[in-house]
């Protein structure tokens, strides 16, 4: 972590502007998963104690630059106020003159929060101007916590710093480039990865980076295994699969034999007659995949091989889900799999988990607690993993 750091910044009496990633699901007003706002917590704290002025900035959902009520960041401040156990002040607008007069109104240990930055067309432009009267909002300072968002090269993000004397990571983005950095130059092994979602094209630089940095087994599940089933000649019936991504996952499973890594794919699946979807749930191997059939979870079978394989891993990242975990039944693969790396990170192993619906696994499995780090970041993760840059870390100063 090169990057400078809120605790390396005299914040006393300063308004200090913290981006932070409150993009959580709001419905009927409330909050309904607050495990973002959890995240920036201790850099809320830390500034308000030592006596920062802190102006809040997120986006929330894709208002495309207009002002949409519910995408208002007005329930996001109430909540916050709670686990906060004080007062939150709320701007309707994030520039402007009453964003401007309750900045002002700060007085040491205030928190204000500004209304979704997205409602303004110029953040995801990264207006140099709109990025200027953003930074109008604070004392020089600048801190970035919203990691989730850092992959993106917005004014709140990017644009900002340009116009600040000072730049700085956050708590919560320290520990996810402390956690994520290891995974990436310092691994201890045995490393296992785990990679799921419905896109083999999303996860392909991160698998070939995995595959040059010496992981030791990948394993591939969720709707993206059937680019790789059909690549190498099996029925996937109806299941989803990206046809122009079949060359290259032949190219993956080569350079993987090439490294010697172990590639695994799933040995069964739970599928359902495309005509019958209600009524015709079956978990079968994957070889005796007809074509009127649809895949949507990896059978138990494979999510005993899958936990087997972690079985004395030392370091385990895991990305996207094993199949379609938003429906009943089919999450029951991927809740398998998060009890799998949890008891892994029991044995000793370093574990790390990001992307929503991971994410959201591990919390329904009731394992939170017990993994190593639970990352904010779905493709901001993604990109650092495979050795992008990220816009909202590079602008940052170095220390």
């Amino acid at each position: 972590m090169n990057k400078l750091s809120i605790k390396d910044i005299d914040l006393k009496g300063k308004r200090v502007f913290v981006r932070v990633d409150f993009n959580v699901p709001v419905k009927g007003g409330k909050v309904e998963d607050d495990t973002r706002i959890r995240g920036a917590l201790p850099t809320i704290q830390y500034t308000t104690e030592q006596g920062g002025r802190v102006v809040l900035a997120s986006h929330l959902g894709r208002p495309k630059g207009e002002r949409v009520e519910k995408y208002s960041l007005r329930p996001v401040a109430e909540h916050l106020a709670q686990l906060l156990g004080g007062p939150v002040e709320f701007a309707g607008d994030c520039v402007g003159e009453e964003a401007g007069k309750k900045t002002e109104a700060l007085k040491d240990g205030d928190v204000l929060l500004l209304e979704n930055l997205r409602f303004h067309a110029e953040e995801e432009e990264n207006d140099d101007a709109f990025a200027g009267q953003l930074a109008e909002l604070c004392d020089g300072l600048y801190v970035n916590d919203a990691f989730g968002a850092a992959h993106r090269a917005h004014a709140s993000t990017a644009g900002i710093t340009k116009h600040v004397e000072r730049a700085a990571a956050g708590l919560l983005m320290e520990k996810e480039l402390e956690c994520l950095g290891r995974v990436i130059s310092d691994p201890e092994h045995p490393f296992v990865a785990i990679l799921g979602g419905a896109k083999v094209s999303d996860k392909i630089p991160v698998i070939k980076a995995l595959i040059t940095r010496r992981v030791d087994k990948l394993l591939i599940g969720g709707a993206m295994a059937y680019t790789f089933f059909k690549a190498e000649g099996f029925t996937v019936g109806k299941s989803l699969v990206e046809d122009d991504m079949m060359e290259t996952a032949r190219e993956v499973k080569k350079q993987a034999e090439e490294a010697g890594v172990e590639l695994l794919l799933p040995t069964d699946h739970q599928v359902v007659d495309s005509y019958d979807p209600l009524n015709s749930r079956k978990t079968i191997p994957i070889e005796f995949t007809n074509a009127g059939l649809v895949g949507l979870d990896i059978g138990t079978e494979t999510a005993a091989h899958f936990a087997e394989a972690l079985r004395g891993a030392k370091t385990i990242i895991w990305n996207g889900p094993m199949g379609m975990f938003e429906e009943k039944p089919f999450d029951e693969g991927t809740i398998a799999v998060a009890r799998a790396v949890a008891d892994a990170a029991d044995a000793g192993a370093t574990a790390i988990v990001g992307g929503g619906d991971s994410v959201s696994a591990v919390t329904q499995a009731g394992v939170a607690d017990r993994i190593t780090h639970i990352s904010t970041g779905g493709g901001a993760t993604l990109e650092f993993l495979a050795g992008e840059e990220l816009p909202g870390v590079t602008a940052l100063n170095d220390k």
